[in-house]
């Protein structure tokens, strides 16, 4: 019995450091490409969650609106309703601007100079 305890406890060691030495690997630095699509993708959450707050807050306002519509058809009292801030559409998705390059620097420069 002792000795099932050793194998399980030794190949329990060794199994964390086969994971440290694992975890200090080096990932190779992002390309401008993949820093762009991250941008994006930051950019896309962004929005998505200023949408969501969005809906939510006109969702809101619609069961607040029933809430007191049918308490006024009802008879019955309410107090006044707080006042908060309206509802901002956040509009349409709009990418982030792409970082200048050299390259395209040099594109842009060329069409604005052609007749």
């Amino acid at each position: 019995m002792k000795r099932i305890l050793m194998l399980i406890a030794l190949a329990a060691g060794t199994a964390g450091l086969a994971g440290t030495q694992a975890a200090l690997a080096k990932l190779p630095s992002p390309t401008d490409a993949q820093k762009a699509k991250a941008e994006e993708t930051k950019a896309r959450t962004a929005w998505a969650d200023k949408v969501a707050a969005f809906q939510l807050c006109k969702a809101q306002d619609k069961v607040a609106a029933r809430y007191y519509g049918d308490m006024k058809t009802s008879g019955k009292g309410t107090h006044e309703p707080v006042q908060t801030a309206a509802c901002a559409d956040p509009g349409p998705f709009v990418p982030p601007a792409a970082p200048a390059t050299p390259a395209a620097a040099a594109a842009v420069q060329s069409t604005a100079k052609a007749p």
